[in-house]
């Protein structure tokens, strides 16, 4: 069953202090670029000013047809007629342009108000007020969580992977959207936020008071295995991520590395910049990855500039949580030979969101591109296979809590290496 993930926290990480896995407002796993409307950032095409001009100049609109403005206000009209209880004319507007994206039929567009995309900027950088939680919701709408962040009141708490959102402050969020949920979870530093989750686990149900706080969003652990391998563990790509991930295996290979295994397992994506200058990190040169837009123009193509590269034997260990920007990393790692991956298939979200700023203040989401492993291939809906297909043991599809004792990807994985040194 394929799920969409919320960052509540990052920019899929929304992190409300939650996160629900690239994620990003609307839906988790969301590899982003933005776009400034100064026209020089990251991801913006030279012409895109002239495709903006000639998409407005392409035939008549639904907002250009008399028609649509006339039944807006014979609505509006039966409103303030009849309608019993108070109207809020901002909430109406919201809607209006909450409505515009989700007529897109696009999973992973969305709408943010001033204050959700001051929020959302917030998560991908290195901290953020909340409870520390990333969520993923599937198509039933049931609200599970991925992983508490190391640290974080939920973590302190003791909510653990696979919990499922029951209530929050006494709140049923059944058929709720995962975003509207995440706000109610959210609040002020110092607050507290009730939960009640179903554990699948004691088949019971739980109830936690996590007092809200700032949560320092650290994205990247590592420690020194047995052999001299190094363990670097990547939950999510947000800005700092890559900075994070060089500091840390530099670190390790001061100490003598022979090795590193990098674990991407349960991470939603994030930014694109942050995958591709981890890939350069490691890459010799190439292509890291490619991204087309609907009429199969190629809009970018990264490639590693081969001022450094990272010599030491690689495994990566994915699952079917691993999706979008670790994706990215997984395709390049293989397609280029750097490295062999350990795991399942993976998610298999080959495409790209731009977080395009509005002139009040307020923020788009919208799908722009698919992109393409250095091999060409497209990974959407598929995923990636990997080199050394393990199963985690009796059904379990996450790895946050599983025991290293019987953690049969991650035993894999020092199989491997120790065959690779």
């Amino acid at each position: 069953m394929k799920k969409r993930f919320i960052q509540l926290a990052v920019v899929t990480t929304l992190m409300c202090g939650l996160t629900a896995c690239g994620e990003s407002k609307n839906k988790r796993g969301t590899d982003e670029i933005r776009v400034e409307t100064s026209g020089d950032s990251q991801g913006q095409t030279a012409d895109s000013e002239d495709k903006t001009t000639e998409a407005a100049n392409d035939g008549e609109s639904i907002w250009q047809d008399p028609a649509v403005g006339d039944k807006i206000a014979e609505i509006n009209l039966y409103i303030d007629a009849y309608y019993y209880n108070d109207i809020d004319r901002e909430r109406q507007e919201e809607a209006l342009y909450d409505g515009i994206m989700s007529g897109l039929d696009d999973p992973y567009a969305g709408y943010y108000t001033q204050e959700e995309f001051e929020e959302l900027q917030e998560e991908s950088s290195g901290e953020y007020v909340g409870i520390g939680a990333v969520l993923t919701q599937d198509v039933d709408k049931v609200i599970t969580v991925v992983r508490p962040i190391a640290k974080s009141p939920a973590f302190e708490a003791g909510l653990l992977a696979d919990d499922i959102i029951c209530e929050v402050d006494g709140k049923d969020v059944s058929g709720e959207e995962l975003e509207l949920v995440v706000k109610w979870i959210r609040g002020e530093e110092g607050t507290v936020a009730h939960l009640k989750v179903y554990r699948p686990s004691i088949e019971d149900y739980m109830e936690f008071d996590i007092r809200r706080r700032v949560v320092e969003n650290l994205t990247v652990s590592s420690e020194m295995l047995d052999n001299q391998i190094a363990y670097v563990k990547v939950e999510q790509f947000n800005e700092n991520t890559d900075e994070e991930f060089a500091e840390q295996l530099d670190a390790l290979r001061v100490k003598g590395a022979k090795g590193v295994i990098i674990d991407l397992r349960d991470n939603p994506g994030g930014l694109v910049t942050s995958v591709v200058n981890m890939c350069n990190y490691i890459m010799d040169d190439g292509v890291i990855v490619s991204t087309k837009d609907r009429d199969d123009n190629q809009i970018q193509c990264y490639q590693a500039d081969d001022k450094l590269s990272m010599d030491l034997p690689t495994v990566v260990l994915v699952n079917g949580n691993s999706a979008s920007a670790s994706e990215i990393f997984s395709g390049a790692m293989q397609d280029t030979g750097k490295a062999e991956i350990v795991g399942v298939q993976t998610y298999g979200k080959g495409i790209v969101q731009s977080v395009i700023p509005l002139s009040d203040g307020s923020a788009i989401k919208l799908t722009i591109a698919k992109y393409f492993t250095p091999n060409g291939t497209d990974i959407h809906t598929k995923g990636i296979t990997p080199d050394y297909v393990v199963e985690l043991p009796d059904g379990q599809t996450n790895a946050v809590s599983i025991d290293r004792e019987v953690d049969t990807q991650f035993q894999k994985a020092v199989e491997v290496m120790n065959e690779m040194m």
